[in-house]
């Protein structure tokens, strides 16, 4: 295991829409991945889903029953401004270290340690899919691409959770609002009307609505709603008015919550400051929340006892996964991931003892899940 997660940090998979400049993606590692899964007597192939843009499928079993999906992401942040070598995996004491050693190449040695291990016992009923896929850094084709492929009546994720299983978790939207105003030159108070200055006036009833509104809407494990303004953008130059500014919203959004309600919502607040403005709704992703009684959160449940004897901690996160994707394909799905620190930043790393335990409860999870041979789920539609 120790030796499979420092190859795979070593190897180069940086998402090249986020850091294009670093020069990489995800064909190398899945080349590998693929290399090491059939070495190991599991059937892997690449599926691309651009060019450039691989996902891993692989398979285990005589699909004689239920499928079971596990499923992590290749592709890492970029590593500007890191401390370590991003790419010269260091081991001291429990601590792997490495751009991805958390986040999240151990969760996908897990998946192959788990596939390997269950294609050695010979005795699968149903089928082990694995679903290693790309981009999810930055908009998740892989996973969008993966679920209109293939189908399966569970999902097990392995983004670090501290071993605790995340059941819920909130979802995002985002927005371009622009105002407009009249150009002309900075003497000319009586013709200019800046579109900068309207847009103070939605920027502050957005404000008051996040902290006024959107604070006081709480969910179960995940907390409240919210809203920032990431993005403004205005003007031609010091000495014109601007005629026209725009800023970039993202809402984050919570399981009960109705999308087109709260992009409504918005767009009243934004016309009362400013009539003449709009709102371009450019990209969404949906909220993520599975019933706890779903028969594969049991199966993690009894799992996660028999091997540590105390029952695991249901959570929910502020952040999005590919979970969304998933559950909204109709595949009941739970995340359990290893301990770590850093993601994103200068200095991560990935304990691996944790490492060890979470792909021990995956083994043990997939072999109780795998011998039910009732079909439940998405599989056999």
């Amino acid at each position: 295991m120790l030796e499979l997660l420092r190859d795979l940090i070593r190897i180069p998979s940086v998402n090249p829409s986020l850091s294009p400049e670093e020069g990489h993606n995800e064909v190398r590692i899945a080349e590998f991945i693929v290399e090491w899964l059939q070495r190991y007597n599991v059937e892997a192939r690449m599926e691309f889903v651009k060019p450039g843009r691989p996902n891993v499928y692989a398979e285990v079993g005589d699909g004689d029953g239920p499928t079971l999906c596990l499923c992590a992401h290749i592709d890492t942040v970029g590593t500007v401004g890191m401390e370590i070598d991003p790419f010269e995996p260091k081991v001291e004491g429990n601590k792997v270290y490495g751009r991805g050693s958390c986040d999240m190449k151990a969760g996908v040695a897990s998946l192959m340690v788990t596939a390997a291990s269950l294609a050695a016992s010979g005795s699968i009923k149903g089928k082990l899919v694995l679903a290693l896929v790309c981009d999810e850094e930055y908009a998740s084709i892989g996973a969008d691409n993966f679920v209109q492929r293939h189908k399966a009546d569970a999902c097990i994720l392995t983004e670090p959770s501290d071993l605790k299983m995340v059941i819920a978790h909130k979802g995002f939207l985002w927005g371009k609002v622009t105002t407009y105003g009249r150009s002309a030159h900075g003497s000319r108070w009586d013709l200019g009307e800046s579109a900068i200055s309207k847009m103070a006036n939605v920027i502050v009833g957005l404000d008051d609505l996040d902290k006024n509104v959107l604070r006081n809407r709480q969910e179960y494990l995940i907390g409240p709603a919210s809203m920032h303004v990431s993005l403004i953008n205005g003007g031609l130059g010091v000495s014109t008015y601007a005629p026209e500014c725009n800023i970039d919203i993202e809402r984050r959004t919570l399981p009960s919550e109705n999308v087109d309600r709260i992009k409504l919502e918005i767009e009243e607040v934004v016309q009362r400051a400013v009539k003449d403005s709009k709102i371009d709704w450019y990209f969404e992703r949906s909220p993520f929340s599975c019933d706890p009684n779903e028969s594969i959160i049991q199966h993690v449940k009894t799992s996660y006892e028999s091997l540590l004897g105390k029952k695991p901690e249901n959570v929910g996160w502020a952040v999005w996964t590919d979970a969304a994707i998933f559950q909204a394909a109709g595949i009941p799905t739970v995340n359990i991931g290893a301990s770590g620190f850093g993601l994103h930043e200068p200095v991560e790393w990935v304990d691996f003892d944790s490492v060890l335990i979470n792909t021990e409860i995956l083994i043990q999870t997939a072999t109780t899940f795998l011998q039910n041979k009732e079909r439940t789920g998405n599989a056999t539609k």
